[in-house]
């Protein structure tokens, strides 16, 4: 068995668990952040973060992604110099890419404002500016040991991030509450500028305690091409430039929301201000964040993805680009599947479990929630396809697939959300369509750029099947549970049925091997338990 294959699934469990626990921490972060300030104060919250997040996605986005390939491939030809070169030359790029973006947030947060008629976000938005300095230089380290194939460095930093972010964003939130909401909302944002810093100095510790490691292996290597860091630039922008386009159209949807929405819902609607404001909060600070919580473990895989195929296709092994093509569709649809269903049928449950101090704007964002959902299984395959793509070099189909489903998601925005009735699910579904088209697409794509032939059954069907057999499970313990606990309880005890069930059926239908499990960590322990169940 491949040690390659074994570092690609080991990796996305390492950036899937990190992502759990770092979503459990935001989790902590947003869902108090949201009583304590509520809607209006998420839409000051919200009006400056998609802008941080659009300008952080032009600096870290494409390069760490370039980064690990080109590592990857340097180090599959045992050049370990040359991949050291292309770190030191990406560092560069990205502090000056960093200190340029957050002059552009800090200096126009006012004219940002007023184009976007949120004038309650300028110090939010100057606030959370320092982080674009600090993010894109933990990016690049990121980058590195990424194309080593080696994702802790990647899953301690950002745990260490998240949780300095959580505590200094609340903390601050709460002592600049009695200044006014806009002050409050900007004591959270500056979470994200202490987060950074103190995510940087982290994963500076790994990368010193490892340096002497490296030196020595870049002794061993062979020599490179020894290529000009001007050379080098050009090919770090060349693999960067489209894949940030691609993730700057995921960061111009919800830019698009931002700039949209609110004045769609007060001038195509008729809403007042006040009301626009709650119901844009409702979408993107609510909803978005149940949303983007399934999402950890595809990225987790995508990341994995990028590295492992690049090194196998350099070395021209279709065979093995084959199998974890397979394997990395497979595992995205046996996440995505479950989670898209559960929250389509607990929609209102978990709003309310999640804010109760908020019980009018929870149960009124419901609707967004179970539109959402739905999208939650093509977020998960278009992020899995969108790794292979890059993996085989294929970086601008990612791109243009995105670019058709964005002018999906205008249209539809700018159609529905006009209409009283539909209000903010108009957004909601433009986002779920943006998301199926450009995931159809790469499907397309991967199959024929790559030549994988998919078994219909495994990748497909038996997912289904148990996500099904899931979904019967929750609504009965869910309404069971109602008649006699309250929502909080008979959410929880959904949830937790939905989980057990889901995954007795899954290994007993055998939509899982025993061999791809024993390549996972303590896999052997695993497997054995599987091998009774499937008995």
């Amino acid at each position: 068995m491949s040690d390659t294959k074994k570092t690609f699934l080991k990796g996305a469990v390492i950036m899937g668990l990190a992502g759990v626990l770092i979503k459990f921490l935001g989790a902590i972060f947003r869902i108090p952040l949201g009583n304590i300030i509520g809607a209006q104060g998420l839409a000051y919250y919200q009006g400056a973060y998609p802008i941080y997040v659009f300008l952080l996605t032009l600096s870290t986005a494409g390069i760490p992604t370039a980064i690990s390939k080109m590592i990857s491939e340097k180090r599959a030809e045992d050049q370990y110099g040359e991949a050291h070169r292309i770190f030191k030359a990406s560092f560069k790029l990205m502090l000056g890419i960093g200190i340029v973006t957050a002059a552009i947030l800090f200096f126009g947060a006012e004219y940002i404002c007023e184009l976007m008629k949120n004038p309650g976000a300028f110090y939010s938005m100057r606030a959370i500016a320092p982080a674009l300095i600090f993010v894109p230089m933990m990016s690049a380290y990121r980058g590195y040991f990424q194309g080593m194939q080696d994702m802790a460095p990647t899953a301690t930093s950002q745990v260490i991030e998240q949780f300095f972010r959580v505590g200094f964003g609340l903390a601050l939130a709460i002592a600049f509450l009695s200044q006014g909401l806009e002050f409050a909302a900007a004591g959270a944002s500056s979470g994200a500028a202490f987060g950074g810093l103190f995510g940087t100095i982290g994963i500076l510790i790994i990368y010193l305690r490892r340096k002497n490691h490296i030196m020595e292996e870049i002794k061993e290597g062979k020599e490179g091409e020894n290529a000009p860091i001007g050379k080098i630039m050009k090919r770090i922008l060349a693999i960067a430039i489209p894949v940030t386009i691609g993730a700057s159209i995921m960061s111009i949807m919800n830019l698009i929301d931002s700039a949209l929405v609110m004045r769609r819902l007060q001038l195509g609607a008729g809403f007042s201000p006040a009301v626009a404001e709650d119901l844009y909060g409702q979408l993107s600070g609510m909803v978005a964040s149940i949303i983007n919580f399934p999402q950890v473990i595809s990225m987790g895989i995508a990341v994995s993805l990028v590295p492992v195929i690049s090194a196998s296709f350099k070395k021209k092994d279709m065979d093995f680009v084959h199998k974890n093509v397979e394997l990395g569709l497979r595992t995205a649809v046996l996440i995505g599947l479950p989670c898209s269903l559960g929250l389509i049928v607990l929609a209102k449950p978990i709003m309310l479990l999640l804010y109760p101090m908020q019980p009018e704007s929870a149960a009124s964002s419901a609707g967004c929630l179970l539109i959402m959902g739905v999208g939650v299984i093509f977020l998960s395959t278009v992020q899995t396809l969108t790794g292979m793509l890059q993996g085989i070099g294929k970086v601008s189909i990612p791109v243009i697939n995105l670019a058709i489903g964005a002018v999906v998601k205008i249209a539809c925005t700018l159609l529905l959300v006009g209409i009283p009735s539909i209000n903010v699910k108009g957004a909601a579904f433009g986002t779920v369509c943006a998301y199926a088209i450009a995931a159809i697409l790469d499907f397309i794509a991967v199959k024929k750029y790559t030549g994988t032939k998919f078994n219909a059954g495994l990748t497909f069907v038996k997912p289904a099947i148990a996500s099904i057999m899931m979904t019967v499970a929750v609504i009965i313990a869910y309404k069971g549970c109602s008649i006699v606990f309250g929502n909080a309880i008979s959410a929880l005890a959904g949830v937790a049925v939905g989980v057990i069930v889901y995954g007795i059926v899954i290994v007993s239908i055998k939509g899982i091997t025993q061999e791809e499990v024993k390549m996972l960590p303590k896999g052997e322990k695993i497997a054995k338990l599987m091998a009774k169940i499937q008995r």
